[in-house]
């Protein structure tokens, strides 16, 4: 190729690495980005009216595609904005190529308008932060983006592209792409050491989260649980880790209760895949991991191993290739007798999860006719409405449970959620947008808590300028039921009782039927548990977005 703009030759790399979509909120410093892609119509720009809505766009598609997604924001400011979702983003090991616009060089110094070291404000939330400050350099540095955005532990990266070096000449003769192939195999001597704990195990564990989701990995482990009749428990995910059918998968468990050491105290070796060992909020008496328990940690990223406690054996790998060589290595250690003693723990295990489901039915009913209607109805309701191969996308925060108690997620890809290790809301309103954007082949519902969907209901305009068909479900219980909970905890056992100050969304009530007319899609408010069904269907079956707002008792209500 002759030389060409800077503009043109980003254009093209973006190209090659196979962007199809942008996610932004542009201003003055990016308009030498704007004016390259008008002459690149393959790659679509998709506007979001404030930053934190392109960085949570982005981050969804990039979950559901299994490709980097790509933002662009607009200086200091912009960034500033998005660091809340690209902060979630950093903590899921969502692959992003974050850019932002700077003035041009020779202002720099000067401090012109908007500018600060964006670098630096970028770094604590990405892999790599660099600014690009020649031409020559895009193609390397755009390349090493890609790369190491991909490349496990995958995270976000940065460029900022002063304004100038979009203008620059630039010779591109080829748009070069890097290769790699990640899957990581384990040392050969943590596999037998691993294999031969486990199988002398007398009770054997298993906790797992997303690295057995970013793996593909969830056949293997269903193997591995199998052969051991091992109970399997997840560590906060935020997407599917294993059949959440399965007799041996027991539900998720919280780092930040005591009660999770009282579960884990059954197994004298416990197997960690793919999750953290473990991240808390708030802290425990007690270490989570019991003292007496051999703890095996398989993880692809090395920081995490032996990070917060102590392992027996330590495995840094790529879960699905350690999973399969564990599964064939403890096949071959297991004695006649191991294999009995795993059968009667799978019997035992189909025992308690009929009595955990059981008790969940027996919740249902009993708050089938509550008004305000209970998050468990809701649940079960939209569980009956689904189309076969819907999508979800959770930020439902203390209503997520009851979703997770309801609705079976088998498939790979079906569930995505906010990281647990983020916590920074308003991640599920444009998620969704995103996810569709990557997957419009599935039906895609977004739910949503109404305290997260107001720190971004701009995607809401996002959605409708582009007739993205998604069906939003906002968990209405006005007030921010998370903190009420804490703070219920931090004070139980005194006498004193919170008036929950800064805690309640009312006067005026949030009102997002009235908010999703305001930008032009069909919306209902539903109060009445009887009308959840009819409102639910009549949404889901529309071909553009809509949203379906149902008040809900909250947890702390309850």
């Amino acid at each position: 190729m002759p030389n060409m703009p800077g503009k043109h030759a980003l254009m093209e790399l973006l190209l090659a690495h196979g962007v199809k979509y942008v996610f932004g909120n542009p201003g003055t410093t990016e308009q030498q980005f704007m004016d390259g892609l008008q002459d690149y119509p393959q790659i679509s720009y998709v506007l979001a009216l404030q930053e934190g809505t392109a960085v949570g766009m982005a981050d969804g598609y990039a979950r559901a595609s299994g490709k980097a997604g790509v933002v662009n924001l607009h200086v200091a400011p912009g960034l500033a904005n998005g660091t809340s979702l690209l902060f979630d983003a950093c903590k899921s090991g969502t692959s992003l190529v974050v850019t932002a616009g700077e003035p041009v060089k020779s202002l720099l110094m000067r401090e012109p308008t908007l500018a600060a070291d964006l670098v630096d404000m970028a770094r604590q939330f990405t892999k790599w932060s660099a600014q690009v400050n020649r031409a020559e350099d895009i193609p390397m540095a755009v390349m090493r983006a890609f790369k190491l955005a991909l490349q496990p532990p995958t995270k976000p990266v940065f460029l900022s592209f002063p304004m100038d070096v979009l203008d620059e000449e630039v010779a591109l003769e080829d748009a070069p792409v890097s290769t790699f192939y990640p899957r990581l195999r384990p040392d050969v001597d943590a596999v037998k050491e691993a294999a031969g704990l486990l199988a002398d195990a007398r009770n054997p564990g298993i906790v797992c989260s997303d690295g057995v989701a970013k793996s593909g990995a969830m056949e293997e482990l269903v193997g591995v649980a199998e052969l051991l009749g091992a109970k399997v428990y997840g560590i906060r995910p935020t997407e599917v880790v294993f059949p959440t059918s399965h007799p041996l998968y027991l539900g998720n468990l919280n780092p930040n209760l005591i009660a999770m050491r009282e579960r884990l105290e059954e197994f004298d070796v416990l197997l960690a895949v793919g999750t953290t060992v473990f991240t808390q909020t708030l802290p425990t008496l007690k270490p989570l991991v019991p003292e007496r328990t051999k703890l095996i940690h398989l993880h692809i990223d090395p920081w995490e191993i032996g990070k917060n406690h102590p392992v027996t054996v330590g495995m840094q790998a790529d879960p699905k290739v350690a999973l399969a060589e564990l599964g064939k290595t403890l096949g071959e250690k297991m004695s006649g007798l191991a294999r009995r003693e795993a059968k009667a723990r799978r019997m035992a295990c189909e025992e308690e999860k009929r009595g955990v489901n059981e008790a969940f039915e027996k919740r249902v009913r009993a708050s089938w006719d509550k008004i305000p209607i209970s998050a468990l109805r809701l649940a079960v309701e939209l569980r009956d409405a689904l189309k076969p191969g819907t999508i979800i996308v959770d930020e439902a925060i203390t209503s997520s449970p009851a979703l997770r108690q309801a609705i079976s997620f088998e498939e790979p890809g079906t569930l995505y959620s906010v990281a647990s290790t983020g916590g920074a809301i308003g991640w599920g309103m444009p998620a969704t947008l995103g996810v569709k954007i990557a997957r419009p082949d599935r039906p895609v519902v977004g739910i949503v808590g109404d305290g997260s969907a107001m720190y971004t209901v701009q995607s809401l305009w996002t959605a409708a300028h582009y007739n993205i068909a998604v069906t939003y479900v906002i968990c209405g219980n006005a007030s921010y039921d998370a903190l009420k909970i804490n703070m219920m905890d931090y004070l139980e056992g005194s006498e004193r009782k919170s008036k929950f100050i800064g805690m309640d969304l009312t006067n005026p009530p949030l009102d997002f039927a009235k908010l999703a007319h305001a930008f032009g899609i069909p919306g209902v408010r539903v109060e009445r548990p009887e009308h959840l069904q009819p409102a639910l269907k009549k949404a889901l079956a529309m071909e553009g977005p809509a949203v379906v707002d149902v008040v809900i008792q909250g947890v702390a209500q309850g």
